[in-house]
């Protein structure tokens, strides 16, 4: 026993020396690892930074709108998600899926949603139906199905098989048997995920304004555009404070669905 110890030992050991190493080479690939150029960079971020102070909020009732406009974006965006996640997991999930190829087609639209950016899919929407909160309702809702689906589906796939072997049993069909045993086990899990999903779209739709759909990134990058600094300081400390209530309602959410 002492002796499978210590080769279990070994084995932890250089597994986290080889995460160690490739995370400096990669480091080090990238430039992370020059303080020579950091060094040299440091007095233009410091005069950048002197250049951001103090913020001007005298423009802030013109970002009222827009700020309505991002959290309504990242609450649509999050409700498209969901509504299309919950079908699709259903599929994507080995104890749920109707078919092995039904499960694998599911589990490719998912990886294919998922590994395109948002900010691209912002870029295109945009192209495609033009300015405004909805590319970006549509961009942010398209990504998160990926993510959102997925973890629904591994959620599923963790289902304990006893309520699920009973719905069977007493004669339920495949809908009845998701229906009372999936998904009530999985139901909080989903909630959580779907909180921790909107907190993730309210910040990433502030990005979506910057392609031109809208919202409060719009209005940064206008700024930034024409080297308003003073005046991007301000936005981006309201975007923080906004960031910091969305994060306290959700912690709040979370904890009502546990």
């Amino acid at each position: 026993m002492l002796e499978a110890d210590r080769r279990q030992w070994w084995r932890g050991a250089l597994q986290l020396t080889a995460v160690l190493a490739i995370a400096l080479i990669a480091a080090s690939y990238v430039g992370l690892l020059d303080y020579r150029k950091l060094a040299d960079g440091l007095p233009a971020i410091a005069t950048l930074m002197g250049e951001t102070m103090p913020p001007n909020f005298t423009e802030w009732r013109n970002w009222i709108k827009p700020l309505v406009d991002t959290l309504a974006m990242s609450i649509a965006g999050t409700a498209l998600a969901v509504a299309f996640s919950l079908p699709l997991a259903i599929l994507a999930a080995r104890n749920t899926s109707p078919h092995p190829l039904v499960y694998q087609a599911a589990r490719i639209v998912l990886n294919a949603l998922r590994s395109v950016p948002e900010l691209i899919m912002g870029i295109l929407f945009v192209a495609a139906v033009g300015f405004g909160a909805l590319p970006g309702v549509l961009a942010l809702g398209l990504h998160s199905i990926g993510m959102v689906g997925k973890f629904f589906a591994e959620a599923i796939e963790h289902a304990d098989e006893g309520p699920i072997e009973a719905a069977r049993a007493a004669g339920g069909s495949r809908l009845q048997v998701i229906l009372h045993g999936v998904l009530p086990q999985v139901l909080p899990q989903m909630a959580d995920t779907a909180i921790y999903r909107w907190e993730y779209n309210f910040r990433a739709s502030t990005v979506m304004g910057m392609v031109g759909a809208g919202g409060i990134g719009f209005e940064l990058m206008g700024s930034l555009r024409i080297m308003l600094y003073q005046e991007v300081s301000a936005i981006l400390l309201v975007i923080l404070a906004m960031v910091t209530l969305v994060d306290a309602l959700s912690s709040r959410l979370r904890h009502k669905f546990k």
